[in-house]
């Protein structure tokens, strides 16, 4: 079956919508005859009237009722999907751990929607694998503890610093203290123990299923949590935190996955050199990395694995 042609069904949807040849020719920017042409030129394709037409108003009939309820939906849908199209570049899409998202990217979201305005960034709380097809993602932040797709893009953000924090109050030797532990990263203290040289005797133990659990119970004066330095920061730079015992690298590093390459001057990459930057200023900041340590590295090529 042949369909009518799109202009003529737009037309009708117009003149169906306001019910007025001359009000849809105003929405439609053309004259009121070339409505009433593309009107009768449809009514006589489908061999019914649409309009009863009446001291000069025009009313729908029972058939052109039928076809204004699906013209409606179709041409609302198509506005919605051409809009949603038109601003899709403007949308960045970001899967990110969900503990250095509360506690390090989001206090500092406001520097990036300020230097990048334009940019509306739509932020998923997730780790590990990615799927960026399926989920819809430009761009994922992840900590090199598993083993990506080679086909993926990366670029390395910063490395990892691992140390024990605990609240204001925080104890000056660990044995005898109570340590907390996280399911998400269960070998953490005995990873610090090793590449710091400390040992712990006689100690309490809890245990908490996220990172971040571990973490803000530390904050609460519950006893040392192992935590990484780029998600306390901002703690330890208030007092709300101390780091009795300093940090040292565990040999992990933070890097963001791409599908498309990050140094095509895309939206991928004008957010990836803010992070980029944002990552080695924190660290800086903390004293853990000198001035000339921030100079940008060039994104790897071909999805190399961690």
């Amino acid at each position: 079956m042949k369909l009518p042609p799109l202009a003529a069904l737009r037309y009708f949807d117009s003149a169906a919508r306001h019910e007025s040849f001359v009000a849809a020719a105003e929405q439609l920017h053309v004259t009121h005859g070339a409505v009433s042409r593309q009107v009768r030129l449809l009514e006589e394709g489908l061999g019914v009237a649409l309009f009863e037409r009446r001291n000069r108003a025009v009313f729908l009939t029972a058939a052109g009722r039928a076809l204004y309820d699906t013209t409606q939906a179709i041409f609302e849908q198509l506005a919605s999907t051409v809009e949603r199209l038109q601003q899709q570049d403007d949308i960045l899409v970001l899967s990110c751990e969900p503990t250095l998202a509360m506690r390090w990217l989001i206090p500092r979201l406001p520097d990036f929607h300020a230097s990048h305005p334009d940019l509306h960034l739509h932020l998923v709380a997730a780790g590990g694998p990615v799927d960026f097809a399926r989920g819809g993602i430009d761009l994922a932040l992840r900590r090199d503890d598993f083993h990506w797709d080679r086909a993926l893009h990366s670029l390395k953000l910063c490395e990892e610093w691992i140390g024990p924090v605990a609240g204001s109050a925080a104890a000056s030797v660990l044995d005898g203290q109570r340590l907390l532990h996280s399911d998400t990263r269960p070998t953490a203290w005995n990873t610090w123990q090793r590449l710091s040289g400390h040992s712990v005797a006689g100690a309490q133990r809890s245990d908490f299923q996220h990172f971040y659990l571990s973490i803000q119970a530390a904050s609460a004066g519950l006893g040392l949590a192992m935590a990484s330095a780029l998600m306390v920061g901002d703690e330890l730079d208030s007092g709300q935190l101390q780091a009795p015992f300093g940090f040292v690298r565990d040999g992990s590093a933070y890097h963001l996955l791409s599908p498309q390459p990050l140094d095509d001057g895309s939206k991928r990459q004008r957010f990836a050199d803010w992070a980029r930057l944002q990552c080695r200023k924190s660290l800086v900041e903390l004293g853990l990395e000198r001035d000339a340590d921030r100079i940008p590295a060039a994104p790897e090529k071909g999805g190399i694995e961690p």
